[in-house]
């Protein structure tokens, strides 16, 4: 017997829910999609004038945060008639870089970065370049980030005196209120026995009202299960007081859905 049949896993994602879904049905368990994301927006006259800049202006390194950032810019770059020029500064660029889609672009364009980072987290990458950076002078950085975290970022950043361009390529819009009352109500009455997250927006969007998310974390840390695609969107759910998150040793959402297949199968073991 497979270890989903019988349950009801949520799907918070949207760009990815209909891969996810599949692959829960493949494992005898039932999808309940309630995405929460929010729309993706992409900012293209920023984007051209990020390029621009970049061209123009003098940069020690460039950091991307995004594999949907990157190549955004990229795209850009190619619709104003500038993607060769770009592509080659970046190659004169010293590169640092967040999260595995990133590194499919940087390998796409053969693009060499000095660091990446080592668990997928910004933390980890910002260590890094705080012992690259010591005891050198200010550094000029473009930082390719989104809405969510770029000014605590670049304040990170300016805060050791390095000079930060911040290129914001995109944003995500509000998610409907009505879905997010919904995954909301059927996690505290915990009618779904998992709720799959892939971004950390999502997790924020769940607990962006304090009035709720002692009793959202009460759910999770009962009964309904809290699964992440990576340690980024464990470290979030974690924040937010869920005690269990589970996650796929490597970032896939194959990877995910069987971890959460497992789990349920050694808890028929165990009873």
């Amino acid at each position: 017997m497979n270890g989903l049949a019988g349950k009801k896993i949520g799907v918070a994602a949207v760009r990815a829910a209909k891969e996810i879904s599949l692959l829960i049905e493949k494992q005898s368990g039932t999808p309940v999609i309630l995405p929460i994301q929010g729309r993706q927006r992409l900012n293209e006259d920023i984007s051209a004038q990020n390029i621009t800049d970049f061209l123009a202006k003098s940069f020690d390194w460039a950091i991307f945060t995004t594999g949907i950032g990157a190549r955004t810019l990229t795209d850009s770059a190619e619709s104003i008639g500038l993607q060769s020029r770009y592509i080659d500064k970046l190659k004169e660029t010293k590169l640092a870089v967040r999260g595995s889609k990133t590194m499919k672009w940087i390998k796409e364009h053969g693009l060499e970065p000095v660091h990446v980072s080592e668990d997928g987290t910004m933390n980890n990458l910002l260590g890094a370049l705080a012992e690259e950076y010591e005891g050198k002078s200010p550094q000029r950085i473009f930082l390719q980030a989104y809405d969510q975290d770029d000014d605590k970022l670049k304040s990170i950043l300016e805060e050791k005196g390095h000079s930060v361009y911040l290129s914001r390529p995109y944003s995500y819009e509000k998610p409907d209120l009505y879905i997010v009352d919904q995954l909301k109500q059927s996690i505290i009455a915990q009618s779904l026995d998992a709720i799959v997250f892939t971004s950390k927006t999502q997790v924020r969007n769940i607990f962006a009202d304090a009035e709720q998310s002692q009793e959202l974390a009460n759910a999770f840390n009962d009964r309904v299960l809290a699964v992440a695609v990576g340690k980024v969107t464990a470290n979030e759910l974690e924040s937010n007081g869920i005690n269990q998150v589970l996650q796929p040793e490597h970032q896939r959402m194959g990877a995910m859905i069987v971890a959460i297949d497992h789990h349920y199968r050694q808890q028929q073991i165990l009873q």
